[in-house]
């Protein structure tokens, strides 16, 4: 029996993309794992989900998003509290995955499921240890290439000649891999002449090379400057929010602490992890920004 998928999907709009949010939902589920595990260099596969007094999690206390509510935030073995950002992670790379489905072609949309759920990732990793592993820098970079070379659909790349638009494709992600790190780094190079500090890791250089390699060199430059204002905003709002609650704003980890990730007193010379800012306006440019940012880049190349 044949089944033709766009005529289901135009009868029943709602239904690949819902599947997509709770695909998302499972992802997420998993991307706390990683999150958690990796920096400590842990096997990201065994052992199986397990609470933090050793009991493995039954699944039924281990489902997307619900089981943090139905438990209210208490582990049911000991009792114990767990952070909401658990089930925040899975509510956001479900509403990620959702929006790939409602506006990008299958090929688009998985791919940039990836690029998404890689973005959560070093997010979460660089506000817990100020630091983005190599595998969401390098490794990401290195994929971007790849599938742009594999898939031109990424880059919305079309020609004649299929092995034409393969290069082409292949062609935008390096170019925007090798623009996106080189204007980080030169950013970096100038800040630290200025401050006569280290100004940004050289993880962020290779953080929007990654960027760059699935968005095109548009979408780091994009990156870097859209993460300014979304980082100079969320400064903003924590520095408010330290004054009026009296509490320390969870934005400028220490991980050498003996006692885990702690919060430090914004003020001047407290260093601020800049990859989450990258990570949202990276994710803001690929889920529909790049549309209207393209087009005022192409008006001042006119101008000039």
């Amino acid at each position: 029996m044949n089944y033709d998928f766009a005529a289901f999907a135009t009868d029943f709009p709602w239904f690949f993309p819902l599947c997509a949010a709770l695909f998302g939902a499972i992802v997420g589920s998993f991307l706390n794992v990683v999150i958690y595990r990796m920096p400590l260099d842990k096997s990201i596969v065994t052992p199986g989900s397990h609470c933090g007094c050793g009991r493995p999690i039954a699944w039924f206390d281990n489902i997307p998003v619900l089981s943090w509510f139905i438990l209210r935030g208490k582990a049911r073995c000991c009792g114990r509290a767990y952070s909401f950002r658990y089930a925040f992670v899975e509510l956001l790379t479900a509403g990620l995955f959702w929006g790939c489905a409602v506006q990008f072609a299958p090929a688009k949309a998985l791919l940039g499921m990836l690029f998404l759920a890689c973005l959560v990732c070093a997010t979460c990793i660089d506000l817990d240890h100020m630091i983005i592993p190599d595998v969401f820098t390098i490794g990401l970079g290195v994929a971007g290439v790849v599938v742009s070379l594999a898939w031109p659909s990424l880059h919305g790349v079309q020609a004649e000649v299929p092995l034409l638009a393969h290069l082409r494709s292949g062609g935008v992600g390096l170019v925007g891999l090798l623009i996106g790190s080189g204007l980080v780094l030169w950013i970096a190079l100038v800040a630290e002449a200025v401050l006569k500090k280290e100004a940004m890791g050289f993880g962020d250089v290779k953080f929007v090379g990654a960027i760059g390699a699935f968005c095109g060199w548009q979408g780091a430059v994009f990156s870097v400057f859209g993460g300014a204002i979304v980082g100079t905003a969320w400064v903003a709002v924590a520095w408010v929010w330290q004054r009026i609650s009296g509490k320390k704003a969870p934005i400028a980890p220490r991980a050498e602490s003996s006692e885990g990730v702690v919060a430090e007193e914004l003020a001047m010379g407290v260093q601020v992890p800049f990859g989450p800012m990258l990570a949202v306006a990276g994710a803001i440019y690929f889920l529909g920004a790049a549309r209207w940012f393209d087009a005022y880049l192409g008006t001042l190349v006119e101008l000039f």
